[in-house]
């Protein structure tokens, strides 16, 4: 029988038996109830019910490809079922409240393992496979943890804001700091919408299926967080033009017209915003600044 990093199951909770996956919002009410779980509105917490969106999630996942498999938040099992259907074997469930953790260990026996941790803080391996329902309210940094893991791959269910976030090309309003961490660590793609009926309880607003590959060779950055105070400085005017916010990372007497002719930026730049540039262009910002800082 599978353990939980707190424990094994206990006698009275292993005699139970095997329980069933819910995929209708009347079934999982009623596990719920007899878990005594009540689905936290506030943490954007809601339970996956439709088991063609599990499998989607499940396939995106790309079943059958080295490395381990963990799932995020496991729930009821809606998305494990998916997985393990489709072939994996070795899966680690991640799932941070103890009567999910047993209900998820009861359900499936042996097929997988189930870890009772927060996400947020788990050791996610590089080179592993992540897969998982995210809540909305924790989606982001999840994802972000995950990618600075630099896990192999990443298939996830996101509020759809964040997940067009992620994928988000220049320029446009959704483009930022999220988008060029997910490009400096690999390539994300955004799939099918998802709509709040697919959840219980109901959300307010849709989800949406992203996946991300990550880099195979070397980060194009000498610091990440280098890369990440750059980004953070420039999208936090980003309606303002560079010509006003470049001036405030040269140092050292370097001025913006150097620091920005090193970094290869447009010609035009200042009248630019920051959305208006590609990821590269603030790779190359970042490994000027870190190159000048190196030698001072």
């Amino acid at each position: 029988m599978p353990t939980t990093n707190t424990g094994s199951l206990s006698p009275a909770s292993a005699a139970t038996g095997p329980v069933g996956v819910p995929d209708r919002p009347a079934e999982v009410v009623e596990t719920l109830r007899r878990l005594g779980v009540r689905p936290a509105r506030g943490l954007g917490q809601s339970f996956l019910v439709d088991r063609f969106v599990a499998d989607a999630l499940a396939s995106l996942a790309e079943p059958g490809s080295p490395g381990a498999f963990f799932e995020v938040g496991g729930g009821l099992g809606i998305v494990t079922r998916a997985l393990v259907d489709r072939g994996v074997r070795g899966l680690t469930v991640v799932e941070r409240d103890r009567r999910l953790a047993d209900h998820l260990a009861r359900t499936f026996g042996g097929s997988v393992e189930v870890r009772c941790q927060d996400a947020r803080s788990f050791p996610f391996p590089a080179g592993s496979t992540v897969v998982g329902s995210l809540p909305f309210s924790s989606g982001t940094p999840i994802v972000l943890g995950l990618l600075r893991a630099r896990v192999r791959r990443v298939a996830v269910l996101l509020q759809t804001e964040v997940a067009e976030r992620f994928a988000a090309a220049p320029p446009g309003r959704a483009y930022g700091r999220p988008s060029i961490l997910a490009s400096l660590y690999g390539d994300g793609e955004l799939f099918r919408e998802v709509p709040p009926e697919a959840f219980f309880p109901r959300p307010k607003v849709s989800a949406r299926l992203f996946a991300h590959t990550a880099r195979t060779g070397p980060l194009p950055v000498r610091s990440v967080a280098r890369l990440e105070s750059v980004v953070r400085s420039l999208f936090a005017s980003r309606r303002k033009q560079l010509g006003n916010l470049l001036p405030r990372l040269a140092a050292g007497g370097l001025g913006a017209d150097t620091l920005a002719r090193e970094a290869a930026w447009p010609d035009g730049w200042r009248q630019m915003r920051p959305e208006q540039l590609p990821p590269e262009a603030f790779f190359r910002l970042a490994t000027v600044l870190e190159g000048r800082r190196a030698t001072l």
